[in-house]
């Protein structure tokens, strides 16, 4: 996979923690990645956003790259037109990950939400660059209730574009989880259809670069090039 879409069902469930942890593996397998961030929102001018967020903690070997920034927290198309600024769009994300693809094994383009957010006036979407790209788009979900809901429609939603995904990640998995999180570890992949190929410790992202570094592999999946077990999870976790 030579360029890997990022999606989170929602906002602030750990899809940027997640790309660092996925980008960390890629690195440390030997592999040169680039972290691309069409549209960050809610950052002002010379602040770190969340391909830098990514660098510090994957490594400082990791590019980053960013097309727009917008300085309120909104979707990528409401922030762009309050502010005034250009959007970007599903093209310009494309040729930019292409770009970066032809230099690096590894592209991970970082979305802004979920999967249907417009980044556009016309209404484009992260899905539409995903479809452009070719490229397989990795889920990121919440733990807890209410996770299974916008998984299977965000599942539903790749399939109806012909978007294909290696799978879900748990962005934030909970200390001590409760029993709709503990359920949902079987649940999400028989609702999506889609195999849970890890889940990122809450608090992860907290963590120093070199101990986030050294506990990736323990969070994912062998497709994510990590060491997780589902079943080894399941069994430590039981609903």
């Amino acid at each position: 996979m030579a360029v890997v879409v990022v999606s989170g069902t929602g906002t602030e469930i750990g899809k940027t923690v997640v790309t660092s942890a996925v980008a960390a593996l890629a690195a440390a397998g030997g592999r040169s990645v680039a972290v691309l961030k069409p549209a960050q929102t809610g950052v002002a001018p010379g602040e770190p956003g969340d391909a830098a967020e990514v660098v510090r903690l994957a490594g400082p070997g990791v590019t980053a790259a960013e097309l727009a920034r917008y300085p309120e927290p909104l979707a990528p198309d409401t922030a762009a037109r309050r502010s005034g600024l250009p959007t970007v769009g599903p093209q310009e994300i494309a040729e930019a990950a292409e770009k970066l693809a032809a230099s690096h094994d590894l592209v991970l383009v970082e979305g802004a939400g979920g999967l249907l957010v417009r980044f556009d006036e016309a209404g484009h979407t992260l899905a539409d660059a995903a479809r452009l790209l070719g490229a397989p788009v990795l889920v990121v979900a919440a733990a807890g209730l209410g996770t299974l809901n916008t998984t299977a429609l965000t599942a539903e939603a790749l399939r109806a574009r012909g978007l294909e995904s290696p799978g879900v990640v748990v962005g934030s998995w909970p200390a001590e989880p409760d029993l709709a999180s503990r359920c949902n570890l079987a649940d999400l992949p028989a609702v999506s259809g889609l195999p849970l190929l890890g889940a990122v410790p809450d608090g992860a992202g907290a963590l120093a670069p070199a101990e986030f570094r050294a506990g990736a592999g323990a969070w994912l999946g062998p497709v994510l090039g990590g060491g997780w077990s589902s079943a080894e999870f399941l069994r430590r976790w039981p609903a």
